[in-house]
């Protein structure tokens, strides 16, 4: 039997006259690394905090493999898989980077409030930290503090906190925002490396990283989805390149 996604049906949000997510209707396959991408004001973040609970629709739906989840919480999509990056790091620059990522799993496990009296003896969650660090070529950095990583290292380290939650739907904002260009290639195929039974859709403003990392692409123009397809389709678009791309080629 076929898993189902991440998925949503007619979903809107108003804000008085002013239409920020209209009428949208998307299939999120699971393992698919897909993009969000469309002009400034499309409405990209907007439909991230829809789907993550951050606002509540003004119709419409958010099913995550075949249950509608639109009246729940933040937390409770995030205990049924469903997590977040944000387009600026949220994390505790006071804690190591291993510190950071056993206190997300001492949180999963219900051990959050007796972590930090005895780290050293979490031997599970540290285990699974250091492994959670390995996939993202973090393990070396694990006993530096937060505060000391280059910003590059930092948004890495979030995404790391945020596997911590075991998560099946990785929604990233922008998750090379601030990075230098030469650093972003990197952060993506790391990225693109994890495991399959990760979704990723991500926000993202570079076309090049999109058109190199992407499966399948969704372009939003006004707040409502002008095209979903793959990398291909979309470059081939004539609507996307008069209103987004213009005359670059991805093809």
């Amino acid at each position: 039997m076929k898993q189902e996604g991440l998925r949503t049906d007619g979903l809107s949000k108003y804000w008085g006259g002013f239409r920020a997510n209209a009428d949208i209707s998307l299939a999120i396959e699971p393992g698919v690394r897909q993009a969000l991408i469309g002009p400034n004001g499309a409405g990209k973040t907007t439909l991230i905090n829809l789907l993550t609970g951050v606002l509540a629709p003004s119709a419409g739906d958010v099913f995550l493999g075949g249950e509608r989840i639109t009246g729940l919480a933040q937390h409770e999509r995030v205990r049924r898989g469903l997590t977040r990056t944000y387009q600026i790091t949220t994390l505790f620059p006071g804690l190591t980077v291993l510190e950071s990522v056993v206190l997300a799993i001492s949180e999963r496990t219900g051990r959050v409030r007796t972590w930090w009296k005895s780290v050293a003896r979490c031997r599970d969650e540290i285990d699974e930290a250091m492994a959670i660090l390995a996939s993202l070529r973090l393990e070396r950095d694990a006993a530096e503090a937060t505060h000391a990583l280059p910003y590059g290292k930092q948004r890495l380290l979030e995404i790391a906190v945020a596997l911590a939650t075991r998560p099946r739907f990785l929604l990233l904002d922008e998750p090379a925002a601030g990075i230098p260009t030469a650093e972003c290639a990197e952060l993506f195929e790391v990225l693109a490396a994890l495991p399959r039974d990760v979704t990723l859709l991500f926000i993202e403003h570079d076309m090049d990283l999109v058109f190199r990392f992407a499966e399948r692409i969704t372009v939003l123009v006004a707040g409502s989805v002008l095209i979903e397809g793959t990398p291909q389709e979309v470059a081939g678009d004539p609507r996307v390149r008069e209103v987004y791309l213009g005359e670059a080629s991805y093809g």
